[in-house]
């Protein structure tokens, strides 16, 4: 009773710290232990902090493995927080394709506003590590769910939280729930625009416009802006798809425009869109935008790959004299050569991403480059890679290192990734070790 409650708190400059930085630096104290299937037997009972004190190499790790570059992650990590901030929009990278605090914090400490989040457990995660700005990309209507957000909402008036809604219904059950749970400060809002044969969302204006108001009905919530993902509309970089996201962003900028005098005046509107293939368009379309806060939600910019990313980011379509460098990395072992042409490998679908590109097969350790030769990965079972073409430059027992395609499906099958100095040095050393909690 009587608590004053921040308003429009997430688009709000001094909501917060950003993240806690005692707890994830805690994080170095977890004793290491079988669960941590890249951590080998040698590091088990010792804190992450000792295990990484005694100086552990490439070699000490089995396989399969996957690994980060720590000068890569630098680079992505930099190259992007200089290109927003250039671009005069707010980051709030998608912190579901790491699940990572320590990585949230790198992106935190360089600028992000904020951090962005797909579903109730992962903003869950967040909080338990002090995140104090999310944007849940996704309509939230668990009312369990809206209960505990009600309470965190109430219980931190400097905690900046938005979500998105697309439909009637949808607000009037976000409304039940917060009613019934007594909720004293309303949950911001974003009325998310979809597209034809996209994803979720509002499908046109007029129909979101609609949304904005049953919002603007609903004591429990906040009408605090509009959003959308129009990675959901393309999936290349052809004139036709570049052409299809720009009419998308099009139209969320006329709703924009149309919900200009419904905007409470406390805070600046926010605009959000852009993942880590169209950023370029997103800040074209919407960056002038009068009076908002623009914000994007690129996530899979901090690892890149090379695969998918690599052949579609906008730092490679001209956006940018820097791209970003590929920095996860697979490791296997050739464990059978029952062809000539066929070997089998020790990582499969549970330990790499497969979902947007086979690995790509680039060297054998103390071996020959394999960038540019017939040498690739045709298929993936659960636990083996099927290489062909590599002939005697692979034989078994060599070690091979793997780029991998889609950074969001491979963070999630490690519970710990080691940092490399440097994926290219011969002995490449462990020097941090990260978290992920999926």
């Amino acid at each position: 009773m009587g608590q004053t409650f921040a308003r429009g708190a997430f688009a709000c400059a001094g909501s917060g710290p950003g993240i806690d930085a005692a707890a994830v630096a805690a994080l170095a104290d977890e004793v290491l232990d079988w669960r941590f299937k890249a951590v080998p037997a040698d590091g088990h009972g010792r804190t992450v902090r000792d295990w990484l004190a005694a100086g552990p190499t490439l070699s000490g790790l089995g396989t399969p493995l996957l690994t980060l570059d720590a000068a890569a992650l630098d680079h992505n990590l930099r190259t992007m927080a200089d290109w927003c901030a250039e671009a005069g929009v707010a980051l709030a990278p998608h912190g579901k394709t790491t699940m990572a605090p320590a990585l949230w914090k790198a992106q935190l400490d360089t600028g992000s506003h904020g951090i962005t989040l797909a579903n109730l457990p992962q903003v869950r995660v967040a909080r338990a590590f002090g995140v104090q700005r999310i944007l849940l990309a996704n309509t939230l209507l668990d009312p369990a769910g809206l209960r505990w957000l009600a309470a965190e909402l109430d219980a931190d008036p400097e905690f900046g939280f938005v979500s998105w809604v697309d439909g009637v219904e949808s607000v009037l059950l976000m409304d039940e729930a917060l009613r019934a749970a007594g909720a004293a400060r309303p949950v911001e809002v974003l009325v998310e625009l979809g597209g034809p044969g996209g994803r979720t969302g509002a499908r046109g204006v007029d129909a979101a416009v609609e949304v904005a108001a049953a919002v603007l009905r609903a004591p429990t919530l906040r009408l605090a802006g509009v959003g959308g993902y129009e990675g959901a509309l393309a999936h290349d970089a052809t004139a036709e798809k570049l052409a299809t996201v720009r009419g998308y962003l099009k139209a969320l900028a006329e709703l924009h425009g149309r919900l200009a005098r419904a905007y409470p005046d406390d805070a600046p509107p926010i605009v959000s869109a852009g993942g880590s293939a169209y950023f370029d368009l997103v800040v074209e379309e919407l960056a002038a935008l009068p009076d908002a806060l623009t914000v994007l939600r690129s996530g899979a910019y901090l690892a890149h790959d090379d695969g998918f990313y690599r052949g579609i980011s906008p730092l490679v379509r001209g956006a940018g004299d820097a791209p970003f460098r590929g920095a996860l990395h697979g490791w296997a072992r050739v464990v059978s050569r029952p062809e000539p042409q066929l070997a089998l490998l020790d990582a499969g679908k549970r330990d790499l991403p497969f979902d947007e590109g086979m690995p790509e097969p680039q060297l054998v350790r103390g071996g020959a480059g394999l960038t540019g030769t017939a040498a690739r990965i045709t298929a993936l079972n659960d636990q083996h890679a099927f290489l062909r073409d590599a002939g005697d430059l692979a034989p078994v027992g060599a070690v091979l290192r793997l780029g991998v395609s889609h950074p969001c499906t491979a963070f999630d099958k490690w519970t710990a990734i080691p940092v490399l100095d440097s994926a290219d040095a011969a002995e490449p050393k462990v020097t941090g070790l990260v978290r992920t909690f999926f």
